[in-house]
């Protein structure tokens, strides 16, 4: 009955969105890929900010419920039905009422079952599509018959432009490019590759006085060189939203330089690769807003690289919604786990295949994240760098916050909204 009661609301708050969107007829920028999604939202947001008036989705308002949220221009109502009551009044004055509407809007789409992004597409069709990455083994793909599945449904926005139209790919990922040639799409390819029309090199860590501050890099396009900083987070992953959306300036006629001074100000989204204060002069990575195959194997090769450190901490939680390929993937990236850390420690039942490669390093066990945060502070020392990472059911956020110096950072973390802190 409740699944039969969702379904009538979405679909009701989708003829609402689609309402709106015909009335106002906003240029549509659709973020889809399985990594990353919601730091190239805000970086693409920030950079065609600068042309339009821009809205894009809140945090990583995905799904068939997020993105009406957002075309509606309305916060998670949750479970209140008093909040319920006021989307529909801002969908009727929408309708009913002269507003100064975005003529932009930077929607993240992402795919949970399958068929979550076709309903989607029957709200609202893009008129460019940016794909981050489409990697081997996908999250959610415990809900499809094959990683494959998960590839093309992510990847099915693309197959919705006009011809022509602007497609950005990540020139990183095979599987990205090779959808691409299936669309009558304008690609517009950034990443490593010296062939990507926005390339970039030089990748290195960002620091300030002997203390890292975050990542910086070079971007060449067409010959011409500039330098690009991302403060406040490490890996090459934080660097690389900003390069696409330096590609999605080049569909906008915005300028390189342009584009670059709007990613001044972009600060890469709480839980992902932030840099904060640990408790004994200790170095936080923050990556704790969720978890996968590719994004693991990505923070762990920062920890690895991570200057200045005395030892390296890994703080790893499980990696949900793998299905069939769970038990193999938690297994592979053991080997990665133990050449990047000094100290392994593993929460949740899953995760306990990353100390199956352990050898030198120190190994602890918990079974959720509440037992990690009460002991794990004590063991801290000056000079470690603690990476945390995990799904977003084990809550790494609670060990993160529990090795906070200074605990107002808190506000800093993900998922620190009221019903997130009621959930167990």
């Amino acid at each position: 009955m409740k699944k039969v009661f969702k379904s009538i609301i979405a679909f009701k708050l989708g003829l609402c969105a689609r309402a709106v969107v015909r009335r106002y007829r906003p240029r549509i920028v659709m973020v889809t890929g399985s990594v990353g999604k919601t730091s190239t939202k805000d970086a693409v947001a920030a950079v065609l900010a600068t042309r339009f008036f821009v809205r894009k989705s809140e945090k990583s308002f995905n799904s068939e419920f997020g993105v009406p949220f957002t075309i509606l221009g309305v916060e998670n109502p949750w479970s209140n039905p008093f909040a319920w009551f006021r989307i529909v009044r801002s969908a009727l004055a929408l309708l009913l009422l002269p507003n100064h509407y975005p003529n932009m809007l930077v929607l993240e789409v992402g795919a949970d079952q399958p068929g979550d992004l076709a309903r989607i597409l029957r709200l609202v069709t893009p008129d460019m599509v940016v794909v981050t990455r489409l990697p081997e083994i996908p999250v959610h793909v415990e809900a499809y018959a094959s990683p494959e599945e998960v590839r093309e449904e992510e990847f099915s926005p693309a197959y919705a432009l006009a011809a022509g139209a602007p497609l950005v790919i990540s020139a990183d990922d095979s599987y990205a490019c090779e959808y691409a040639t299936r669309t009558s799409a304008q690609s517009i390819s950034y990443g490593t590759p010296r062939s990507a029309r926005v390339a970039i090199k030089d990748i290195d860590f960002y620091d300030i006085e002997g203390r890292v501050a975050g990542m910086k890099a070079v971007v060449c396009i067409d010959g011409e060189e500039k330098n690009i900083v991302v403060r406040g987070s490490v890996g090459k992953t934080q660097l690389l939203p900003g390069v696409a959306a330096v590609a999605a300036a080049i569909a906008f006629t915005i300028s390189f330089s342009e584009a670059l001074e709007a990613l001044g100000e972009y600060e890469p989204p709480p839980g992902r690769g932030r840099l904060l204060e640990g408790k004994n002069g200790s170095t936080i990575i923050d990556d704790s807003y969720n978890s996968s195959p590719a994004a693991v194997e990505e923070a762990l090769e920062t920890l690895k690289k991570f200057p200045y450190a005395k030892r390296r901490i890994a703080i790893l939680g499980d990696m949900l919604e793998l299905g069939r390929y769970s038990v193999i993937e938690h297994e592979r990236i053991a080997t990665q786990v133990n050449a990047a850390a000094d100290v392994i420690v593993a929460v949740g039942i899953r995760a306990r295949a990353f100390i199956s490669a352990a050898k030198d390093a120190e190994v602890l066990l918990f079974d959720n994240s509440r037992a990690a945060a009460a002991a794990i502070p004590d063991l801290v020392r000056e000079g470690d760098v603690i990476l945390v990472k995990g799904s977003q059911s084990i809550r790494m956020e609670r060990v993160v916050e529990s090795l906070l110096a200074n605990p107002a950072d808190v506000v800093k973390l993900v998922r620190q909204e009221k019903k997130w802190k009621q959930k167990v």
